[in-house]
């Protein structure tokens, strides 16, 4: 005679079956410590002395552009009267100008401090435009599939070919010489990376056991993207972000040297002044390595930063 397996011991809330709260929940890494994902990667953001060289770097970069009227004593692009240009050097460090003067006469700290904020407000902004205009693409793909996805992806294919800097020029140029016409150049060549990578992580959240479960239990696709599927593939798109706002302060630079950035005078940019210095590189180098120096530091900080920020958030790194 067999024997019947005793029942289920426990409460009437231990024994309930699984929600669709329970099956999201397992999908976080640290769900078994009760840590929610992101807090577990600040903690490992913390620890990590790459982040906080890279998390320094950036936080410098802003603090300068915020307090550039604060700390540069004279508006930038414009000549100082008896300044002593000559043809062979310019006036060096002084006590009214800590870095001296540039080829035209102008306060070299200013230029670099106001350089800052023009680089700054365009590469966010710009990196906002590619985010969204991305996002867009990719939720469109990745969340309705079929047709939808086949034709985005061609899109984004077409735009993948163009070097983004190419790219950047060609929308540069078309729209004309000014800020705004810089920051949609840039954004529009960060629009394929960010609709691509959404894509690919909507299709690897597609397959996993929650949103099965969510499709068995009757919810809406637009529910299951949006609320579920769309949330738990931002990581990898935030992180583009921090590494995408590296590249857009180099693309401002690169802009502003070929003439394609502000055309206003009296507006500071990275890329304006190595363009000033290459007259003088032999007599006055420090005029094309201060800008210079300032495009690779401040690049070089938001890379750092986001590739931890990608270790932190990779399942293979958390051990």
């Amino acid at each position: 005679m067999s024997v019947l397996p005793p029942p289920p011991s426990g409460s009437a809330e231990e024994l309930a079956p699984t929600t669709i709260d329970d099956l999201v929940g397992h999908v976080g890494h640290d769900a078994e410590r009760g840590v929610s994902l992101w807090r577990g990667a600040m903690r490992r953001l913390v620890r990590n002395p790459s982040a906080v060289i890279g998390a320094g770097l950036m936080l410098a970069f802003v603090l300068v552009a915020l307090l550039a009227p604060v700390l540069a004593g004279y508006e930038p692009g414009r000549p100082l009267p008896g300044s002593g240009i000559t043809p062979s050097s310019v006036p060096g460090p002084s006590p009214e100008h800590p870095l001296g003067l540039d080829s035209t006469g102008a306060d070299l700290l200013t230029q670099l401090v106001y350089g800052a904020r023009q680089s700054l407000v365009i590469g966010v902004v710009s990196t906002v435009i590619g985010l969204a205009a991305g996002a867009v693409l990719g939720l469109l793909a990745g969340g309705i599939g079929g047709w939808v996805d086949t034709a985005v992806m061609r899109l984004v294919d077409i735009l993948l070919s163009i070097p983004s800097l190419l790219l950047a020029v060609s929308v540069a140029a078309v729209l004309g010489q000014n800020r705004t016409s810089v920051m949609i150049a840039i954004g529009a060549a960060q629009v394929p990376i960010f609709a691509r990578l959404l894509r690919g992580s909507l299709l690897q959240q597609r397959a996993a056991d929650y949103v099965l479960a969510s499709f068995s239990l009757g919810l809406r696709r637009r529910t299951i993207v949006m609320s579920h599927m769309l949330p738990n593939s931002l990581g990898p798109v935030i992180v583009q972000a921090t590494l995408t706002l590296a590249t857009a302060i180099i693309e401002v630079a690169a802009l502003s040297y070929l003439g394609l950035g502000d055309p206003n005078p009296s507006v500071a940019e990275w890329g304006r002044m190595l363009v000033k210095a290459q007259a003088r590189l032999e007599n006055d180098p420090h005029l094309a390595v201060l800008p210079g120096a300032a495009i690779a530091i401040t690049a070089f900080g938001f890379t750092l930063f986001g590739e931890a920020l990608r270790e932190a958030l990779d399942p293979k790194f958390r051990r």
